[in-house]
């Protein structure tokens, strides 16, 4: 059986500078119509930096969502048509002030598909280099460095909430060991 919803109409309910929210109508498999509520992003990307002693580079910031602060990789929001690489580069140097002359792609991630188009790619970044931090105006967090092992025993007691940051630590100890 083919699963696809297809869109009959669309309406655009708020455009706003970082999500856009439509209301669609789709025509479901088996005929009917439903309404559904989508939140357009246009992606993120996540970056889990590894320095030459495999300690990795973590910010902590306060996110209103989630009403506390939380332990993250460093990531940002793309511009629409943006090259994804390109994007994490620069959120690398300017959340932690490093530059990285190697990364390797670890995915593309829906964070919540049920209802926002946002994709994030993660990449591992390694051979890093000290520019200088150069944060947005506005954004306060803080940088840490952790062992791949403690960050991966922080995923398996729950104690990362971010699911880009999850994803990130679990490749990257597969890959790094």
């Amino acid at each position: 059986m083919n699963f696809e919803e297809k869109t009959v109409s669309s309406e655009e309910i708020y455009d706003g500078k970082i999500i856009k929210v439509r209301k669609e109508k789709v025509e479901l498999p088996d005929g009917r119509l439903a309404t559904r509520e989508l939140i357009g992003h246009p992606g993120g990307v996540g970056i889990i930096a590894v320095d030459g002693d495999g300690k990795v580079f973590m910010v902590t910031q306060y996110r209103i969502a989630a009403k506390s602060e939380m332990l993250e990789i460093p990531a940002g929001k793309m511009e629409y048509g943006e090259d994804p690489l390109e994007c994490g580069a620069r959120e690398l140097i300017e959340e932690t002030g490093y530059k990285a002359e190697e990364f390797t792609h670890l995915g593309e991630y829906y964070a919540t598909p049920g209802y926002c188009e946002e994709k994030l790619n993660i990449f591992l970044a390694r051979k890093l280099t000290f520019v200088g931090q150069n944060l947005d105006d506005g954004e306060f967090l803080n940088v840490s460095k952790y062992s791949l092992d403690e960050l991966y025993q922080m995923v398996m007691d729950n104690k990362i909430y971010d699911a880009k940051t999850a994803v990130a630590i679990l490749k990257a100890k597969a890959i790094l060991g």
